[in-house]
């Protein structure tokens, strides 16, 4: 009897080791596939956008975000489970635009080391970003829950939006960033009044790229319609360092700091990504295109300062010239 006990003791906790993973560590990315063999898949993500690879397609729509702006009177659930920041998101709030209506489930952030500047998952043309914000959907038109639309094709749709540094405080991502010192440690949550989602995402929602690809954690289903935005949003240096140094992915002591929670990039494999939009468009952030318009601005002011200063040069030169001709007249009439 305490044989088999013993046995099914091990058991149990051998059951329960498989579902522990990491980012790092003899649980982490590079063992996923032991315990979770989707994560091995040939579908997984994230990758590498390489814009000289994408395919144009013009069919693809904009993405419309409802509820968004208005995610009711309820607070928000914001919670640290160890492995990021998560926030629930009510029912209100879905996609259209995609094959389905999605419903939104919640978000969350993946983020770098302390003082880094690349600690997103997806990469444009090999280039990483500070954060990447992931919303996450499902399709409520054709399953009843977001467990069981996560193990078919296409079930879920997830937003990715590459955050970078910039220069000022970005007051949407304050609605979460101001409450993770109440969140600290792994299991905490805390409650967060309503706001605007959808000023989390950029400005321009008509540019994106597509791909099928997985969830980026395990257990890594390959069932997520990811949708990848071209225009970055930007928050500012103070915003980053609460990401990067404000939450810890355990249970009070011993503390381990929550970073570098990005998964490293997947093989695309023969998989196709579209792209909404020609490579030709204008897809800069806020502050490239503020600057843009800075320098075109004082490109402009200094073409005209040319302009002004030659036309006053011509003029003084026909002054000139008119005066010598009429002094050599009088000369002559004196004659």
């Amino acid at each position: 009897m305490f044989f088999t006990l013993l046995l099914q003791v091990i058991w149990i906790l051998a059951a329960l080791g498989d579902e522990h993973w990491t980012y790092e560590g003899p649980h982490g990315q590079d063992h996923w596939p032991a315990s979770f063999p989707e994560c091995g898949g040939n579908a997984q993500s994230p990758v590498n956008i390489q814009t000289s690879s994408v395919t144009f397609d013009s069919k693809l729509p904009a993405l419309r975000p409802h509820g968004y702006d208005q995610p009711g009177t309820k607070p928000l659930e914001l919670h640290n489970n160890g492995h990021t920041v998560q926030l629930s998101l009510p029912p209100t709030l879905y996609l259209e635009g995609l094959p389905g209506k999605y419903v939104a489930v919640q978000l969350h952030l993946h983020w770098g080391q302390k003082g880094s500047l690349m600690g997103s998952e997806h990469q444009i043309n090999s280039k990483a970003t500070a954060a990447e914000l992931h919303v996450v959907h499902y399709d409520s038109d054709s399953y009843n829950s977001f467990s069981e639309a996560a193990k078919s094709p296409e079930g879920l749709a997830v937003l990715g939006i590459l955050i970078e540094e910039g220069e000022t405080e970005n007051p949407a991502y304050e609605h979460i960033l101001s409450h993770l010192h109440e969140i600290r440690y792994k299991g905490q949550m805390t409650a967060v009044p309503p706001f605007s989602v959808k000023e989390l995402l950029p400005p321009v929602l008509a540019q994106y790229f597509r791909y099928n690809g997985s969830l980026t954690t395990p257990p890594c289903h390959q069932s997520v319609l990811w949708t990848v935005f071209s225009q970055k949003v930007q928050i500012s240096k103070g915003q980053l360092e609460k990401l990067q140094e404000t939450l810890f992915s355990t249970e009070k002591e011993p503390s381990q700091l929550l970073v570098q929670n990005y998964r490293v990039l997947q093989p695309l494999n023969q998989r196709t990504v579209l792209a909404s939009f020609n490579q030709d468009e204008s897809s800069y952030t806020t502050g490239e295109m503020l600057s843009l318009g800075v320098g075109i601005l004082i490109g402009s002011a200094c073409l005209l300062l040319v302009v002004y200063f030659i036309a006053k040069r011509i003029q003084k030169k026909k002054l000139r010239n008119e005066k010598s001709v009429g002094f050599t007249s009088a000369q002559a009439t004196m004659e």
